[in-house]
């Protein structure tokens, strides 16, 4: 049964209160599509990879964390950015993309979505006193080492993570997933035993190290796959559509 693309982007966006959250792309609906949804694709970034397996799988509507149009980059439609477009007007195919809020919601979210993955206890957020801060903090039920809970981090992400190892047993936890590195500090701040990102910079090393925290990099693409499924599942369950995610893999 098909639904309207209208009031599958309206109830999107609703349910991500994606209005009210500032973010460096646009969210919601990126390129047009056909007016009739009733087959989702979803994956973790608008590639070429996924936007050719979405028309494979004759999709109607492609659901993405990370879309197009960021601040700062160049405007032409040329190269890359021309082929992909391409390939949604050619075929009709709507792009639906959400950034932070993705990042953010306390249900399908990417952070809230990684802790039911790795069987950590939300207990609130990173920094209470700045909505800017995406990131949770949380705790096991039982302590581990750092190398134990590594272990479980690579058995879910189905990769090897990048683990610095500190001196105590992991209690508490503080993550942010994707590119969220830069809020170890925070973590540091609120006392947490390890705190795990997506990537690592050069500094982070040297963060964990001093405070004698742990780190774990677990990969950006790795630690995002699960808020675009579970929203995508969502609104295959509140319209009766067909949703099938298409994990393109992406060693970063």
């Amino acid at each position: 049964m098909a639904v309207p693309l209208t009031t599958l982007v309206e109830e999107a966006d609703r349910y991500l209160g994606s209005a009210k959250i500032a973010d460096y792309c646009p969210n919601g609906l990126q390129v047009e599509g056909r007016p009739q949804v009733m087959r989702i694709v979803s994956g973790v970034t608008a590639s070429q990879a996924l936007l050719d397996a979405a028309v494979e799988a004759q999709a109607d509507l492609i659901l993405v964390h990370h879309g197009y149009f960021w601040k700062g980059e160049n405007p032409c439609i040329t190269g890359m950015k021309q082929r992909r477009l391409k390939t949604l007007l050619k075929h009709d195919i709507s792009l639906l993309a959400y950034h932070l809020p993705l990042d953010l919601h306390p249900d399908v979210g990417n952070n809230v979505q990684l802790a039911r993955q790795l069987d950590i206890t939300v207990e609130g957020p990173l920094d209470p006193n700045n909505p800017k801060v995406v990131g949770l903090v949380g705790s096991l039920a039982e302590p581990l080492s750092a190398r134990d809970f590594a272990r479980r981090v690579q058995e879910v992400m189905g990769r090897e993570p990048l683990l610095i190892e500190g001196s105590e047993m992991i209690r508490r936890v503080g993550w942010c997933t994707g590119g969220g590195q830069g809020y170890i500090d925070n973590a540091i701040a609120v006392g947490v035993d390890l705190f795990l990102s997506g990537e690592a910079s050069e500094q982070t090393f040297h963060s964990a190290r001093e405070n004698d925290i742990s780190f774990i990099a677990a990969g950006h693409h790795a630690t995002e796959r699960y808020g675009v499924q579970a929203l995508g599942d969502y609104l295959a369950r509140r319209f009766a559509l067909e949703h099938l995610f298409i994990d393109c893999p992406n060693p970063i």
